[in-house]
């Protein structure tokens, strides 16, 4: 019975070791938190670059580096922009702020995507994407790896 007891003990004592441990874990990461300067631009402060591949485009980075990991990104898409059928390493989610993105498996099924529109796309997702005649496109891009570009093959073309 003693032993029960002293085991009882044991565990209470160990759990309100556990409890204060998890208390100071949060206290300090809401202090880290209310220490940080929030991140706020408009977009016509943004600082855009010319992405050199890809004819028209630009883009301004907000986090991360897309050529090595995940980011956050602002891009600009001329007009009448048509990309292939291609897929990327990692997800990518879209953002549609101005213009009509489209994007889907092929040409004959790809839906169109006006401001306010979310378009998450699965790493290796074969698809076709590119902003309508019209208005230029610009959205917010979050990518869950770096950014590649990767054309489709012969053998995804004749699938």
């Amino acid at each position: 019975m003693k032993t029960r007891g002293v085991e009882m003990k044991i565990f209470f004592a160990a759990a309100g070791v556990a409890c204060l441990w998890m208390t100071l874990l949060a206290q300090d990461a809401s202090q880290k938190q209310e220490s940080r300067t929030p991140f706020m631009v408009s977009l016509t402060d943004l600082k855009w670059v010319k992405l050199p591949e890809r004819k028209g485009m630009q883009f301004a980075i907000l986090s991360g580096d897309p050529k090595i990991g995940p980011y956050t990104q602002m891009r600009k898409v001329p007009a009448g922009t048509d990309n292939a059928l291609h897929s990327h390493s990692s997800e990518i989610k879209n953002v549609i702020i101005s213009g009509v993105w489209y994007t889907g498996p092929d040409a004959a099924s790809a839906k169109d995507f006006g401001p306010g529109s979310v378009v998450v796309m699965p790493g290796d997702w074969m698809h076709v994407s590119g902003c309508r005649a019209g208005t230029d496109c610009v959205f917010y891009q979050e990518g869950k790896g770096k950014f590649d570009f990767k054309p489709a093959t012969e053998q995804h073309r004749n699938k």
